[in-house]
């Protein structure tokens, strides 16, 4: 029988002992880690132009129904109130405390069977699914169905999708099409003609850059992707593989996993429907009994702009409160080369080393929760970590209190304690103290004025 996460909670005696110690599988798809070299693909969407293959690490779920909308509304701040074919949203949710269950992109491609589709990391998608089931028991016209990422699903996807972008985006997009680049808005879906293929393509970056994300059926991808490389050649163009698309976020400013507040009263019943398995793993220095220390609100992560209070949904009061005095923001770590490369240093030394830092990520749960401290006192909580080779730093994502002004200097708290029992973690390792200036996030400027001002 499958162990509930209500169960396992009871089992371990609190959730965020459960979610230190879980094993979270590593992703791993059918995508190569490096098709040149991890550095030069991550330059390329800085620099000249990128190919990134999104079609296998996400978890895709179709939905329809007449009582669709009427039942996503109930449950997200986001606005319907224009939500039309043709038109993508960052959909989110929150709890009856106003904190953030999870994120994903809603795609309205067309009215009928299977019309829509979001597309994330499962968080959000399996509550979606939780509230289907239940307007589906009490005679509602609501469908779903679910297709698991390349990890957990058999055969191929239904698309293929694959991001180009960087300063050369249009370049290569005038020579695919034979004229000027198709005249989409942000977050917008048109549909265009590649080698003789019909294919859908969103105004969007996963990096903070310019470009398109093109999606169609799997039986087109090889036909899509050399298509868009021979268009590519003369703008030196790169597949981008696994290692360095990890990395993305960190430009783009988009926290990719933020810790799901599913843990009070009003989710008791989800609890008992969500398998354990499906809740994820905490990674980081942040230690705390009290689940709720792990909790962010829309606000603090920058996904505040999605929320409207046009209407009624779960969670709306104490969403309104936070809204009027949100205590953090979103902002970008620049870590402080001589700490992180005494980090490395410490692999090649006698003694216990410092917790592990890979390149170009370090993530090593699920949810990476670091605590951010000034002068003794925590200030916020570092999440997605890594190198960018562009800018040849060391940075992170983070949420920290408002009173932290950009330029200020805080510190990243790196390594466990108590260390986990996860194998994803070093069982031999000391925490240290890792420097970082506060700047903005996303850390480029077209990333935070050209490219976002399209919204």
């Amino acid at each position: 029988m499958t162990e509930t996460l209500a169960q396992a909670v009871e089992r371990a005696g609190n959730p965020v002992q459960f979610l230190r110690d879980q094993d979270w599988p590593a992703f791993t798809f059918p995508v190569a880690a490096e098709f040149t070299n991890w550095r030069d693909e991550q330059r390329a969407w800085m620099q000249s132009v990128a190919l990134l293959d999104q079609s296998h690490h996400m978890t895709q779920l179709f939905l329809d129904g007449s009582d669709l909308i009427p039942l996503l509304e109930s449950i997200s701040p986001n606005t319907f109130a224009t939500f039309r074919p043709g038109v993508a949203k960052q959909l989110i949710a929150v709890n009856e405390g106003g904190y953030l269950i999870g994120d994903g992109i809603l795609f309205y491609n067309a009215d009928g069977p299977e019309g829509l589709v979001l597309i994330g990391h499962h968080i959000l998608i399996d509550w979606v699914r939780f509230n289907v089931e239940k307007a589906q028991a009490a005679g509602r016209d609501v469908r779903a169905r679910l297709e698991g990422n390349s990890n957990m699903r058999q055969g191929p996807p239904t698309f293929y999708r694959y991001e180009v972008q960087g300063p050369n985006a249009d370049f290569v997009m005038e020579k695919l099409f034979g004229g000027p680049a198709p005249d989409i808005k942000f977050f917008h879906i048109g549909e265009v003609s590649i080698a003789g293929r019909t294919a859908r393509a969103l105004r969007h970056g996963m990096a903070g850059q310019p470009g398109f994300e093109f999606y169609g059926p799997w039986a087109d991808h090889e036909v899509i992707a050399d298509a868009i490389m021979a268009a590519g050649e003369e703008f030196d163009i790169r597949r981008v593989g696994a290692k360095a698309y990890s990395s993305s976020p960190l430009e783009s400013g988009w926290v990719p996993t933020p810790f799901p507040a599913i843990f009070e009263h009003d989710l008791a019943e989800y609890r008992e429907w969500l398998p354990a398995s499906r809740a994820g793993s905490i990674g980081g220095s942040l230690y705390s009994t009290d689940v709720r220390d792990f909790y962010l609100t829309p606000f603090d992560i920058g996904l505040g702009k999605s929320v409207r209070f046009d209407h009624e949904f779960h969670g709306r009061a104490a969403l309104e409160a936070h809204a009027a005095n949100p205590p953090r923001r979103k902002v970008t770590l620049l870590w402080n080369p001589s700490d992180v490369a005494d980090v490395v240093k410490s692999q090649l030394e006698p003694g216990t080393p410092a917790k592990f830092l890979d390149f170009p990520k370090a993530r090593y749960g699920f949810y990476q929760m670091d605590e951010v401290v000034q002068e003794g006192r925590p200030v916020g909580i570092s999440t997605d970590a890594g190198y960018v080779a562009h800018d040849q730093l060391y940075m992170s994502l983070a949420t920290v209190d408002v009173a932290i002004n950009d330029g200020d200097t805080v510190e990243v708290v790196w390594g466990e304690d108590p260390i986990s029992r996860k194998a994803a973690v070093d069982a031999n390792h000391r925490q240290v103290r890792i420097r970082a200036t506060v700047a903005p996030a996303p850390y480029h400027s077209f990333a935070r004025t050209t490219y976002r001002s399209d919204e």
